[in-house]
């Protein structure tokens, strides 16, 4: 609305006066003329509603008695458009009837001048209208001031809020990532140790076991060879050869040899496929084979692929495919596989407690791996356990949120699989999964990562 932004200047108000009257309009132009306001006429009401649509008064001295539309009825359509509902209207009237002031109040005037007219009246109470009309507007320009103010703070708390909920989410992410390097690097330092003390007196019985096996084939040799040109053994040595089952023994003790050997060479690979899941270099990428790590951290957890308390073996069927070497982080990547098959084995063990029908399936993790587009790795690790809901895939990867019992589940595991599979390699992981229907994660790297976060 006009006039809205700025004070209004009682020496210089615009003021409108509706009197069918020419004698009353001339004395009262003649009256308010003398201050210096700006003096509009009209003579009847539709005039004087054209005239306050255009010119926008600061304030209207109106008649009551006027044919055609009075000064009530011109109050009530001034009052009814919103661009001249602001406008305060005197009324000017010879009537002193209390009901008709009563009505004038009612449809919006602001106060009564009585005919005939006191010229220092007429003035006081305009000049009162005005100053009570430039209070209103200053009144409403604070107002406006104050809600630009409470619509700027608002937003600068949205933007702070926004800022520190980012920083939150940021340190949430640091948080988990030192943890985590923390525990690579704990565990990298304490598998190096146990290797090395493991690595010697495993080599010492490798050789000593074919140095028995040699010794033991020997005097198998000589046992027989006595047995050959001695064929009618004392009667004490009778005794004892039926006493140990010299025969079964002979037979037998290659045997334990050989179990003994085979023994020792599954230790030397599981010391190996340990070494190669805790590599501790996260800083320098290096040429492996994934097939390779995916082999080392299944025989981690082979002991949890055996009979369980509620299910039979797990059966893993790999699917692999023909890649080439991948220029990866293998530390770090061993910890995504170890991270998602652990969690497959949870949900099989789950869904063996609490499906009494999941007995009448075999539990089983299927790992497949291909070339994409020739130079994207696909890896998709699945379990045919129960699944789950959109509410838990949806929070599925925000760090501390986990659906294991307490003390089961820290929360940590995908979080950190997904910071080390999208900042580290620059790749990309996600899951598909229905209740009941088992699920799928499947991830993809580069063969040469993009990285936007090399510690």
């Amino acid at each position: 609305m006009s006039g809205m932004s700025s004070e209004v200047n009682l020496e210089m108000g615009r003021i409108l006066i509706v009197d069918d009257n020419p004698n009353n309009l001339k004395v009262l132009s003649e009256a308010l003329g003398n201050t210096g306001w700006e003096i509009l006429v009209a003579t009847d009401g539709e005039g004087a509603i054209e005239q306050a649509e255009y010119s926008q008064p600061d304030i209207m001295l109106l008649d009551v008695m006027m044919p055609g539309m009075d000064g009530f009825e011109t109050c009530l359509h001034l009052k009814a458009n919103h661009t001249t509902q602001d406008i305060p209207v005197i009324f000017m009237t010879a009537l002193a009837d209390t009901v008709d002031k009563v009505k004038g109040f009612n449809v919006g005037a602001v106060d009564y001048i009585t005919k005939p007219f006191e010229h220092e009246e007429v003035l006081a109470r305009v000049k009162s209208q005005l100053k009570i009309r430039s209070l209103a507007r200053q009144v409403q320009q604070k107002n406006q001031e104050l809600e630009r103010l409470a619509q700027d703070l608002e937003a600068r708390v949205v933007l702070r809020t926004a800022e520190l909920s980012q920083t939150l989410e940021e340190l949430k992410k640091t948080q988990v990532s030192l943890v985590q390097r923390e525990k690579t690097s704990a565990l990298g330092e304490l598998v190096a140790g146990i290797a090395h003390e493991i690595n010697n007196p495993i080599n010492a019985i490798t050789v000593n076991i074919e140095h028995a096996s040699d010794y033991i084939k020997n005097l198998g040799d000589l046992v027989q060879l006595y047995q050959d040109q001695y064929p009618e053994p004392t009667p004490k040595i009778k005794d004892m050869i039926g006493a140990i089952e010299l025969d079964y023994v002979m037979e037998d003790l290659p045997k334990i040899l050989t179990c003994m050997g085979d023994s020792t060479d599954r230790i030397i690979k599981i010391v190996k496929s340990v070494r190669h899941f805790s590599r501790r270099d996260e800083s320098v990428t290096q040429a492996v084979d994934i097939h390779e790590g995916l082999d080392s951290t299944l025989l981690i957890l082979s002991h949890r692929l055996k009979i369980g308390r509620h299910r039979p073996v797990i059966e893993v069927v790999k699917d692999y495919g023909t890649l080439p070497p991948v220029v990866c982080y293998p530390g770090p990547l061993n910890q995504v596989f170890m991270n998602i098959l652990a969690n497959a084995i949870d949900a099989l063990d789950e869904a063996a407690e609490k499906d009494p029908n999941f007995s009448q399936r075999t539990p089983t993790i299927r790992i497949h791996t291909e070339l994409r587009a020739g130079d994207q790795v696909l890896v998709c690790i699945a379990d045919n356990g129960l699944g789950m809901t959109e509410a838990v895939k949806e929070r599925l990867s925000e760090p501390m949120f986990t659906t294991k019992p307490v003390g089961k589940g820290t929360g940590l595991g995908l979080s950190i699989t997904r910071q080390i599979i999208e900042e580290k390699h620059g790749g990309s992981l996600w899951w598909v999964s229905e209740p009941n229907q088992g699920a799928e994660f499947w991830l993809k790297i580069p063969l040469q990562p993009i990285s936007r976060c090399a510690t």
